[in-house]
């Protein structure tokens, strides 16, 4: 069993940053890929980032390439996502999520997820 708490997100203007973290306990971290979802209001949940168990690899939505850093620190048990030039388009609710694979973009293949936190972007 894996618990995953975030925070960091908030009120934002286009343009601007947040960057939310996402600290986990229960078991090994680095058995875990990590990965960040985002669930908009009347949209399916869909995949932002990945960063696999020792950050050796990471994946991005091609809509967030550029703008958005995934990255973890083992020794504290924490994940990140650095969000710059935000978007109106990027207001969702942002999870963190772990899977034993390697790295997946399919919510279905993350066996543990946190609550959320809500990131909203003003035009």
């Amino acid at each position: 069993q894996v618990q995953l708490v975030e925070r960091g997100g908030g009120l934002v203007q286009a343009g601007g940053s947040l960057r939310l973290s996402c600290a986990a306990s229960g078991r090994t971290f680095t058995n875990y890929c990590m990965g960040w979802f985002r669930h908009g209001q009347g949209k399916e949940r869909e995949f932002v980032a990945a960063v696999s168990q020792l950050t050796t690899f990471t994946k991005y939505t091609d809509y967030v390439k550029g703008r958005f850093t995934i990255s973890r620190d083992n020794a504290k048990n924490m994940v990140y996502l650095q969000m710059n030039s935000l978007k109106p388009e990027d207001t969702a609710l942002y999870l963190c999520a772990a899977t034993l694979y390697g790295i997946r973009i399919l919510p279905a293949d993350y066996g543990y997820w946190g609550q959320g936190t809500q990131v909203t972007v003003s035009s």
